[in-house]
């Protein structure tokens, strides 16, 4: 037998490499080249040697903005080195191959190996592409979502009810603790079976942000009302907004006193007024006043919380939302720049609390969400915060993902 097929796979690369590592350094597959875009390769290196410098400097002394710049970049620079030696190893096995004087035995294994070796670039191209767009600075922290209805009279508030149970139904299932921190109908109280006005859901568990900022949106529903006396089939809104949830006594509080911090905000321009409760409850709301209306005057943005019995606990819940709402606009604001370079470079629009992302059609039990693409045909569980909602909300975050990384190419392109 040929000793040759007794060559272990494992030591091929190393066989190999000191014959072709000078052609290997020139001749780069057209495949290994593309599968990470130059500018993001371009931004992987700086950082790395970046990374090098930094490593540098704390090694002649300790320096903690240096320590926690080195720590992350850290998966940046495994990503690279992951990607590098996936790539180095794809180039020695093509030139192996399209080499006429390599030993054909050599080839053949060269060739075997190319398909899990080319897995493997494909891997570590998403790996470098994924470490090296920014985490969301609110992606660590729990969220509120508020849901209203939009468009469609008391249909639309039925709907956006439907929409806080949906929501309350999956946190159930994945165990992140929520609570309703204001659920407010038409007539403002808090009756059952009369059409929701707003909600407030507080999801308080660490990283809900980063699951729920998918759900950000105009949602969608086509159904006959039960109010329908023809049968005809009703479209109606509700709309999602998901903020960061900010309380006090938390790794956040020294920002709340720092005027450059997003939580930031200066007591003195915010309006508090207390009143009486509105609606139903005996003798507590007729007698008691309440409820408290902040009012934030450089915005005019207004919050007003009810639900509690108590001023000050009623006072605490509308000052924690009136400072996410004030954060996420804040982090907005940043974003505009970003989102007209996408636009212009890319031509994607902002996903935001005014563009229809999902549509759900009840007669055909079909679920659509409008930036992902993806379609489902099991409404019922979706409603019922099931797994089909765990698949519709996965496309929408890798939606995400595609769109981040655009974004961080088209930055990158405007530099030059």
């Amino acid at each position: 037998m040929n000793t040759m097929h007794w060559i272990c796979r494992s030591c091929l690369s190393r066989a190999i490499r000191p014959l072709f590592k000078l052609r290997v350094r020139w001749q780069t597959t057209a495949s290994a080249t593309e599968s990470v875009p130059p500018a993001l390769l371009a931004r992987a290196r700086a950082v790395a040697d970046e990374h090098k410098q930094l490593a540098e400097k704390l090694a002649n002394g300790f320096d903690t903005r240096a320590a926690k710049k080195l720590g992350g970049y850290g998966a940046i620079v495994s990503a690279l080195e992951e990607w590098d030696k996936a790539n180095e190893s794809l180039a020695e096995l093509t030139s192996l191959i399209h080499d006429p004087t390599s030993d054909p035995e050599l080839r053949e294994l060269a060739a075997d190996d190319l398909g899990a070796t080319r897995t493997s670039l494909a891997k570590a191209s998403q790996n470098l592409t994924t470490s090296l767009v920014p985490i969301h600075p609110f992606a660590h922290l729990p969220c509120l979502m508020e849901i209203r209805p939009g468009a469609g009279g008391s249909e639309a508030a039925i709907f956006a009810g439907d929409l806080v149970r949906m929501y309350q139904a999956y946190c159930n299932r994945h165990n992140y603790r929520s609570t309703l921190l204001k659920y407010e109908n038409i007539n403002g109280t808090s009756e059952a079976g009369v059409p929701l006005s707003e909600a407030v859901l507080e999801v308080n568990s660490a990283s809900a942000y980063g699951v729920f900022r998918c759900e950000a949106g105009v949602h969608r529903v086509q159904r006959v009302p039960a109010t329908e006396s023809k049968g005809r089939t009703h479209t109606s809104a509700a709309s999602v907004l998901v903020l960061p949830s900010l309380e006090e006594n938390t790794s956040l509080e020294n920002d709340f006193e720092d005027p450059e911090s997003d939580y930031y905000i200066d007591v003195n321009e915010v309006k508090v007024e207390v009143m009486r409760a509105k609606g139903a409850g005996g003798q507590h709301v007729n007698t008691t006043d309440s409820a408290v209306r902040l009012t934030h005057i450089p915005t005019n943005t207004v919050v007003s919380m009810q639900d509690s019995r108590s001023q000050p606990k009623n006072k605490e819940k509308a000052w924690q939302l009136l400072r996410s709402r004030l954060a996420q606009a804040r982090r907005e604001k940043r974003e505009e720049e970003m989102v007209a370079l996408r636009r212009s470079v890319l031509g994607v629009a902002k996903t935001g609390r005014g563009d229809k992302v999902r549509t759900y059609n009840w007669g055909q039990q079909r679920v659509t969400d409008h930036r992902s693409g993806a379609t489902v045909h099991d409404l019922d569980d979706v409603m019922d915060g099931g797994q089909t909602l765990d698949t519709v909300m996965e496309g929408v975050r890798r939606w995400l993902m595609e769109k981040d990384v655009e974004a961080l190419i088209a930055e990158e392109a405007s530099k030059k």
